[in-house]
């Protein structure tokens, strides 16, 4: 016996199993009371606070939009492969819940009924959690982790799962266990990792709502490739619990979980969702971001970092920082393009560097730390290239850790002093716009960059900018490229100014367009 809510009506049926989902679909697919075409054509790309607005004024049901959006996964995703483990009658389960709950006059909270996607990285009731690491591929989870059971606690409804590159460290999104997930705008072109999935099935329309994880652009370089945007936290604000391979793991320098979303204001909402001190850490301290301290852009004082020797940016994202800057300078902000944190640009990086190498190595097998310890010791001391540095990092002591710490705490009083003058840097998150498929070994691909053959890790550089020094960032779209495919710049602010940086994404967006459909999937 099912209990079925199908556009406001509730009843029971009694159905083999399984079968509800079907039946479901089919009265979605004839019209659902007439109002299937409306819900087509209105609610895919509705951000998230509208989405949930309409099932609280129950104009649509969790159960239609649920089902509406299971539809079109399974019609669309096959040329994308963003949706990777799929938990669609569990998720209309979840909306059925979430709509009796309305009936009976209660709110689960600000998400109530809106179905999302989240990273396959997350700890997710009876899914896979695998990294994309075959050898985890039976990893599934028993309860929910605490990311999502946050997204739960807001009622949030899960269709599933996005996927991943291989240990989440790579700029594509590809592993044995899920295949390869294609950019929507253009499938012979990546989405960006490691949450290339989560920005996919965002910019698709499989989904409302993404939760991914940033180290080194992670959830930011996959906005920017597919046009949405992304949120990268101010380090420690969000716990990493629940984002794991197996529990009980610490909290990694560098790395913070986010949102991604096609509306700047949802990355707010999910933020507030997902911010704030873990159970043993509420015990003595409760978060209390600032919000922002502006009322419109012709107040802000903006710098402006077009492109940069460490990591040069085609000519088009350059004139597309150049163009973001003109405009707010049209609406009476000041703005400097000469203005920068004082700091060595390229010392700073390799105080990155050394950082994430140290958190990336640390789970090499035992065997083989003596023989990158003899690679290590092969180069000069004074060879600062990225070879020699990555390749100190591997097998540094922890003596050498807190020096680069000590160089981190200088580049944040640099960045402090530089944010007491100005409220917001403007900067690309990549060099160019979304890269084809490239699956060769990391050692023998490269990215193109106005016809110049350039490092393939190169573009980090504007992420690990901000990563370093535990920076808030927010990734927004600025339209597309000659090539058709977008470009996105991020927003970034003072630390625990998460808000801010969200903010002004978003009111430079309604200036220059903000979100459009991919060709195809409108």
């Amino acid at each position: 016996m099912e209990r079925v809510n199908c556009g406001g009506w509730i009843g029971e049926i009694e159905v083999p199993d399984g079968w509800v989902r079907r039946l479901i679909s089919m009265w979605a697919k004839l019209g659902g009371g007439q109002r299937g075409k409306a819900m087509s054509d209105e609610l895919t790309f509705s951000s998230a606070r509208e989405l949930a607005e309409r099932v609280a004024n129950q104009q649509i049901s969790s159960v239609e939009l649920t089902q509406h959006y299971i539809d079109r996964i399974e019609r669309l995703d096959g040329a994308v492969n963003a949706v990777v483990v799929r938990t669609f009658d569990s998720a209309l389960e979840e909306a059925r819940a979430a709509d009796e709950a309305l009936a009976r006059g209660e709110s689960l909270g600000p998400l109530h009924g809106v179905p999302m996607t989240i990273k396959e990285s997350y700890v997710m009731r009876d899914t896979p959690s695998t990294w994309g690491i075959p050898a985890y591929k039976d990893n599934v989870s028993a309860t929910d982790g605490l990311a999502v059971k946050r997204f739960r606690n807001a009622g949030a409804v899960f269709l599933g799962k996005t996927n991943v590159p291989i240990d989440l460290a790579d700029f594509q999104s590809y592993n044995e266990i899920y295949g390869t997930t294609n950019n929507p705008w253009n499938a012979e072109c990546v989405p960006g990792g490691s949450s290339g999935g989560s920005a996919a099935s965002v910019a698709a329309g499989f989904a409302a709502l993404e939760a991914g994880s940033d180290i080194g652009g992670s959830i930011r370089t996959p906005a920017h490739f597919c046009g949405v945007y992304g949120h990268k936290p101010t380090w420690g604000i969000v716990p990493q619990e629940g984002h794991e391979l197996f529990a009980g793991v610490p909290d990694s320098d560098l790395s913070v979980c986010g949102p991604l979303a096609r509306d700047a204001a949802d990355l707010a909402l999910a933020l507030d969702v997902m911010a704030g001190p873990s159970e043993r850490e509420a015990i003595g301290w409760k978060l209390d971001l600032p919000s922002p301290a502006f009322s419109n852009l012709s107040e802000l004082r903006v710098a402006v970092w077009p492109t940069d020797e460490m990591a040069p940016v085609s000519a088009e994202t350059a004139d597309r920082v150049a163009n973001v800057a003109d405009k707010l300078a049209a609406l009476g902000a000041t703005v400097s393009d000469t203005a920068r944190p004082d700091f060595d640009a390229r010392k700073a990086h390799m105080t990155y560097q050394s950082l994430l190498t140290a958190v990336m190595s640390s789970a090499q097998p035992a065997e083989g730390v003596p023989m990158m310890q003899k690679f290590a010791a092969g180069f000069a001391a004074d060879d600062s290239s990225t070879e020699a540095v990555n390749a100190r990092a591997a097998v540094m002591l922890h003596r050498d850790w807190i020096r680069h710490n000590f160089r981190r705490e200088k580049l944040r009083l640099a960045w402090d002093a530089f944010f007491q003058e100005w409220d917001v840097l403007i900067c690309p998150q990549f060099t160019v716009p979304a890269i084809k498929h490239d699956h060769r070994p990391m050692t023998e691909r490269t990215i193109e960059v106005d016809g110049a053959e350039r490092p393939y890790f190169e573009p980090i550089f504007w992420a690990g900018l901000i990563i370093a020094s535990y920076l808030p960032s927010t990734a927004f779209p600025t339209g597309p490229s000659t090539t058709g495919l977008p470009i996105g710049l991020q927003a970034v602010c003072g630390p625990y100014r998460d808000h801010q940086s969200i903010e002004i994404a978003r009111l430079i967006s309604e200036e220059i367009g903000g979100f459009t459909p991919p060709p195809g999937f409108e």
